[in-house]
């Protein structure tokens, strides 16, 4: 059953301006883990601004077509109407954190949506559980390191357990295992809570081992959609500017070789497994 269903978008900022989105459709079904990417400017942002309804309330601008999700279609709902349905979060943590402790964060959306107060502690706590900060509940977030600040971030959205989360390049200031910290705990609510999530990355080389799909845009466009291991294999995703793995490209150069192999790995664990096989005598 599809969770966002997406018909012939099309968008501007302006009225008159160029069209940032161009005839634009597809569907995700509920508990599917979405990678998103493709280069910069393509369009990818204002696509998840869509499924929240920033766009078109917020930003205003020209929207055709229509972006429905769990039922609800964004242009004819307020944003504070899909807000208990869509959770976003933010490239930087510090545009999302405010509060004087980590729990007043994760607890400031439930209250805006009048939860009681034995519901808004058992949600914050569990939330903080999931993401591993229940320790840090009193800290202040800006002692934290920035991986600890995008935890507590997804935290203050996962306290609203929305149908869909969607974030925009949530390691774009962290490092690589920080990154890998923050992929673990989206693919933990994507399987054990189904999860519909759909992500904005570019660290292909980390994430693409933890997602169901993978969806390339470019020039405002879903050029490529499909398995990971497929999409990331064509040579068109290379020309589109998107960073393949490096673990793909050595194996692309070892079938080259003469090498066999039933499909291409996207982690180095089953790149180890997979080399082992064929070097068998």
């Amino acid at each position: 059953m599809a969770i966002i269903e997406v018909k012939d978008l099309s968008y501007s900022y302006g009225e008159e301006g160029e069209k940032n989105l161009r005839n634009v459709s597809f569907s995700v079904a509920k508990g599917e883990f979405v990678l998103l990417t493709g280069p910069s400017g393509c369009g990818k942002t204002t696509l998840c601004r869509c499924f929240n309804g920033l766009i078109p309330h917020f930003y205003g601008g020209k929207l055709e077509g229509s972006v429905t999700v769990a039922g609800q279609d964004v242009a004819a709902h307020a944003i504070h109407e899909i807000a208990p349905t869509v959770g976003f979060v933010f490239q930087n943590p510090e545009n999302q954190l405010f509060a004087l402790t980590v729990e007043r964060d994760v607890a400031f959306g439930l209250e805006n949506l009048g939860f009681q107060r034995d519901e808004v502690r058992k949600r914050v706590e569990w939330a903080l559980d999931v993401v591993d900060m229940r320790g840090y509940r009193y800290a202040a977030p800006y002692e934290l390191s920035g991986g600890q600040q995008q935890r507590v971030a997804i935290a203050s959205i996962l306290a609203m357990q929305p149908d869909v989360l969607v974030l925009d390049e949530p390691t774009s200031f962290l490092d690589p295992l920080s990154s890998l910290k923050v992929f673990e705990i989206l693919r933990r609510l994507n399987r054990e809570f189904t999860m519909t999530v759909v992500l904005v990355e570019h660290r292909l080389d980390l994430v693409s081992g933890f997602v169901d799909r993978v969806m390339l845009m470019n020039d405002g466009q879903v050029v490529l959609d499909g398995e990971p291991r497929t999409i990331l294999s064509l040579e068109e995703a290379k020309m589109f500017g998107v960073g393949v793995p490096k673990i793909v490209r050595l194996f692309n150069l070892l079938k080259g070789e003469g090498f066999k192999f039933n499909q291409l790995p996207l982690t180095p664990q089953e790149a180890t497994r997979m080399l082992r096989e064929a070097l068998k005598p």
